[in-house]
């Protein structure tokens, strides 16, 4: 599985999240960068399937499809939308997500669920008081709990403090077993990430594969061409303007995202019995 965002933005110039393309895949992990208060949030409604761009597209496995893909990626820890309020017990941000899985959800069964997981100590912490590493593996162990799960877009683990390389190698293993993971950062943990090179942590951003590919002789003529002036395109990014999506005259100040964060994921999760918050 493979999800792009193709020169994806949102809100008046893109001050809600400027012109952003990245990808993400089964089976390993990427870090995309996103600052200020909304768009990390935004980034992740986006790139989750909750959110509808102003401008670019989104796609899994090459089609655009938002209900496949909220039911195969998981928001978690999204400020203001998935995130568990602070003062709720451990046990009982359990007890919710397993309701929500279809399991047992009884203060027995998160005290249980939390000793499997070697976490039994802190079934009365409240979430907020607990370590960012512990916090990001209790959140994705309960996301993947869901049926259908395929992947993990992962919001501002660094918001909590602690060292990168904790939940880092969280994610990693989660990738190791099979799972698509997006973990959305600011700029100082992406800074102390590429400086662990023993991480190999890979941005998300980059050269990403055109909606629409060139007809063969096209493609056949423009290689030709290229060889005949000395220059080699194999490498080079291309760009398919045939699907560029005009933005709106006005698709709402910044101001107007932060409601509209709670409205677009609380709508499309109601579209389907079976969606994720």
């Amino acid at each position: 599985m493979k999800i792009a965002l193709h020169e994806v933005r949102k809100g008046r110039d893109g001050q809600a999240l400027p012109t952003t393309s990245l990808e993400f895949h089964t089976g390993a992990v990427r870090f995309a960068l996103a600052e200020t208060q909304q768009r990390p949030t935004v980034l992740g409604l986006i790139a989750s399937g909750r959110m509808s761009p102003d401008a670019g597209r989104v796609t899994i496995d090459g089609d655009k499809d938002n209900r496949l893909l909220r039911r195969a990626i998981a928001l978690v820890d999204a400020p203001d939308v998935s995130d568990p309020h602070a003062d709720i017990t451990v046990s009982g941000v359990v007890g919710e997500e397993l309701m929500f899985a279809g399991v047992g959800a009884t203060p027995i069964h998160a005290r249980r669920w939390l000793a499997q997981l070697g976490y039994a100590e802190l079934a009365s912490t409240p979430i907020g008081n607990v370590d960012p590493a512990a916090r990001v593996r209790i959140m994705c162990e309960l996301a993947v709990l869901r049926k259908g799960t395929e992947g993990i877009v992962l919001v501002s683990p660094d918001r909590h403090g602690g060292s990168p390389d904790g939940w880092w190698r969280i994610a990693s293993e989660f990738a190791d077993r099979g799972y698509a993971m997006l973990v959305i950062i600011g700029g100082s943990a992406a800074v102390a990430l590429e400086r662990m090179h023993e991480l190999e942590a890979i941005n998300a951003s980059g050269p990403v594969t055109p909606l629409v590919l060139e007809r063969p002789e096209a493609a056949a003529s423009d290689a030709a061409s290229g060889s005949e002036n000395g220059d080699d395109m194999r490498d080079a990014p291309r760009v398919d303007e045939k699907h560029a999506v005009d933005t709106p005259d006005d698709p709402g100040s910044p101001d107007d995202i932060a409601p509209q964060i709670a409205d677009e994921s609380n709508e499309n999760d109601t579209t389907e019995e079976g969606d994720r918050p």
